[in-house]
């Protein structure tokens, strides 16, 4: 069929997409760097503990705001290689029997999903602008402390990637234009 919308994608779409696909892989991956960074930090935490009596400071926040970050960080890859946990085993079914239906349902998911987020985004914005307004830090003024607003940026701005991953899953599906080689 030679139909519009079975048309091959132009060779500028499939350099965005590739450029996408990097964008999305490349915070999952900088999430893992992260995970990486926060067990240094804890271990070092541990031996300060057991050499000096007395944690490090900023241990625990800075722990807590890495945290959150790598789950986000690592969200829109998730989305993009259908690794959310769910129960899908009705989905399964209804896709084997009816295709369609089943790929109607799943953008639905995906439309839903794309929302959620958003809503996320939009109140992770007001929260960045109070941040930012009144100089929030963590830590002890005087011991040592850290300012939360790019905390908050990478947050924001790993949602509204996950957003928009989950956005064009609703339209052109789970792949895309990938060929595949993402894994399994």
């Amino acid at each position: 069929m030679n139909g519009a919308g079975n048309a091959a994608p132009s060779g500028a779409s499939r350099r965005l997409f590739k450029a996408w696909t990097w964008l999305v892989d490349g915070m999952a991956a900088l999430g893992t760097i992260l995970i990486g960074v926060l067990m240094l930090v804890i271990c070092a935490d541990v031996v300060a503990r057991n050499l000096m009596g007395s944690s490090l400071p900023l241990v625990s926040e800075l722990g807590a705001l890495l945290l959150v970050m790598i789950v986000y960080l690592q969200l829109a890859t998730t989305l993009r290689h259908d690794r959310m946990p769910r129960s899908d085993f009705l989905l399964i079914a209804l896709e084997r029997n009816s295709p369609l239906r089943g790929r109607i349902i799943r953008s639905l998911f995906d439309i839903v999903t794309a929302l959620s987020l958003g809503v996320i985004a939009w109140s992770t914005l007001g929260i960045l602008g109070k941040d930012l307004s009144s100089d929030a830090f963590i830590g002890v003024t005087g011991v040592a402390t850290l300012p939360i607003w790019p905390f908050r940026v990478a947050i924001l701005v790993a949602m509204t990637v996950a957003c928009v991953q989950a956005l064009l899953q609703a339209v052109t599906g789970p792949d895309g234009h990938d060929s595949g080689e993402h894994a399994v």
